[in-house]
């Protein structure tokens, strides 16, 4: 399998504080989008500053393309689109006049491509950044990403805080972008609803540690959520479970296997679980 991105063993530790990240590796298949989860404070954030060379890591190895990510490696950088929670353009822009800047900066750049993107988006060619809203500008900023014909996009919360409408129109642009078998994209969200839409992987990350990575089909249909009793529970072989939570008078139990578990207890309800379920669960919130 080809990877458009690796991460090996990533380590970052800060001086102030406990948190670190602690050998952080997953692998990012071309052609694919792998959506990036975890709690406030997880570490996703301070994992993308590090494989991007933005943060400096400690120790591990960032391979894109199969090429380690250096602070000169330009070539690494044209083939890469980042797009932040927050917009880094200048507020006195114009889209038409920050075409003019890309264009200096990458490469690749495609001002067609990018005055495309505009008119499919109804983004204003010639009013100042400043004035758009944050739907207006995160349509901006992945367009701009798009444009220097990145082969794979980061993006990190993008799709936060953004209405329905605008969200369903950038996950289609992201499901297009990937149609083609090369590119690909990492995606940091805590809208579970959007990854559940469009991711092919979800990679779990807790305090600093990557503690599950599995395809999201896997997860939505083959992983499930038990409810029974105190008494059922007591009978369950440790093996047959991941984690355990007590919710009011019953217990939800997450199960790897829905089918085998079922079999093993058919009188115990065994639910598909939703990604929004599966995180707490693993992380251990209310767990027993």
């Amino acid at each position: 399998m080809d990877f458009a991105l690796e991460v090996n063993k990533l380590c970052k530790a800060y001086k102030d504080t406990a948190f670190k990240l602690q050998n952080v590796s997953f692998n990012i298949p071309k052609g694919s989008i792998v959506g990036f989860v975890g709690k406030n404070g997880a570490g996703k954030s301070t994992t993308i500053n590090a494989v991007l060379n933005i943060l400096h890591k400690d120790s591990g190895e960032v391979a894109f393309f199969g090429k380690a990510m250096t602070d000169d490696a330009k070539y690494i950088r044209n083939d890469i689109g980042v797009v932040f929670d927050t917009v880094h353009f200048s507020g006195e822009l114009t889209p038409k006049k920050l075409e003019r800047v890309m264009k200096d900066i990458y490469e690749n750049w495609d001002g067609a491509l990018f005055l495309a993107y505009l008119e499919r988006f109804h983004i204003p060619a010639d009013k100042k950044i400043k004035t758009f809203s944050r739907g207006m500008t995160m349509k901006l900023s992945i367009s701009s990403a798009l444009s220097h014909k990145a082969k794979l996009l980061i993006l990190d919360e993008a799709t936060a805080g953004l209405d329905p409408v605008v969200r369903e129109e950038i996950l289609d642009l992201l499901l297009e972008f990937v149609e083609n078998e090369e590119n690909s994209i990492l995606m940091s969200s805590h809208i579970s609803s959007d990854l559940e839409k469009v991711a092919d992987y979800i990679i779990f990350i807790d305090n600093g540690k990557i503690i599950l990575s599995e395809k999201k089909d896997t997860l939505i249909y083959e992983y499930g959520i038990a409810r029974m009793k105190q008494s059922d529970f007591d009978t369950l072989d440790k093996s047959e479970y991941l984690s355990a939570r007590k919710r009011g008078l019953q217990l939800e139990v997450l199960i790897e296997n829905k089918k085998q578990f079922t079999r093993a207890h058919p009188d115990i309800v065994t639910d598909n679980a939703t990604i929004d379920e599966i995180l707490p669960m693993l992380t251990k919130e209310e767990s027993k």
